[in-house]
């Protein structure tokens, strides 16, 4: 007998995610960013298919994603969007542009007027919580995203297991609820302490989705070149290869069956 998982060929919303998280369903998500990839993750199931200012290193050849504009990402996410049917389409809103709640509405605005998307994803801790708040009365859902936070990175001094020490965290523990409180429809996490990661998703009532934090988040993102061993130079410790020679499709679908069955991530995956 076929016990591999069956997804549902429903349209996801933010809802739909909360059921899942209620239902103890893991939430699949990866990144695209054109629509023939796109299509891809859709066919396969995987229910969040984000448009990260990622597309700045595996795209575009920068070193980080603070060179990433909004023309780039409304062009990207209006190409993701072609090809996406029943994922929701999530998009990163780039560098310096939600300094102010009025930035924010607008560029949101762009991004799902002219972009398709279904979601916004912004940086920061509970100092985004009025940013967030705009967003959210305005009818735009939005994901908050803390632990390691990548256009922070000249700040950060490098890219770091972030919530290490009772301090760090009790403050990553504190934004989770000031910003699910402040709005928030979702919660990415990166780069903290498996531990962690595990107790912000047992405190908050909102979906949180891990990437290098632990394999007790609601569910998992990996760039989608990471997760297809075809990323120039060194990749996170938090990702893994899942195309082994196949073809893009078969990885995909193992990586659905992996996050679905809880197998990924492991602890090779994982912080401490």
């Amino acid at each position: 007998m076929n016990t591999a998982y069956i997804h549902p060929r429903t349209v996801i919303t933010v809802q739909t995610l909360r059921d899942m998280k209620r239902k103890q369903d893991k939430i699949v998500s990866l990144t695209a960013y054109d629509a023939t990839f796109a299509r891809i993750l859709d066919d396969a199931g995987v229910e969040v298919i984000l448009v990260g200012d990622s597309l700045g290193m595996v795209i575009q050849g920068q070193s980080t994603t603070v060179p990433v504009t909004m023309d780039d990402m409304v062009y990207h996410s209006r190409m993701v969007a072609r090809g996406c049917t029943h994922a929701l389409l999530m998009v990163d809103m780039p560098f310096l542009s939600y300094t102010t709640p009025a930035q924010a509405l607008t560029n949101a605005a762009r991004l799902m007027q002219e972009g398709g998307a279904h979601a916004v994803k912004l940086e920061g801790g509970s100092m985004q919580a009025e940013v967030v708040h705009t967003l959210a009365k305005n009818g735009i859902p939005v994901c908050a995203h803390l632990g390691l936070q990548p256009q922070s990175i000249h700040k950060l001094g490098g890219y770091k297991v972030q919530g290490r020490g009772d301090d760090a965290r009790e403050v990553l523990l504190d934004d989770a609820q000031i910003l699910q409180d402040a709005g928030a429809d979702m919660l990415l996490l990166e780069c903290v302490p498996a531990e962690l990661g595990s107790a912000i998703t047992l405190a908050v009532e909102i979906p949180v989705i891990g990437i290098g934090a632990g394999v007790e988040c609601d569910g998992q993102v990996l760039v989608l070149y990471d997760m297809l061993g075809i990323t120039q130079g060194k990749t996170p410790k938090f990702s893994r290869n899942f195309l082994h020679g196949t073809s893009v499709q078969a990885a995909v679908s193992d990586y659905f069956q992996a996050v679905k069955a809880g197998t990924f991530p492991s602890a090779e995956h994982s912080f401490r």
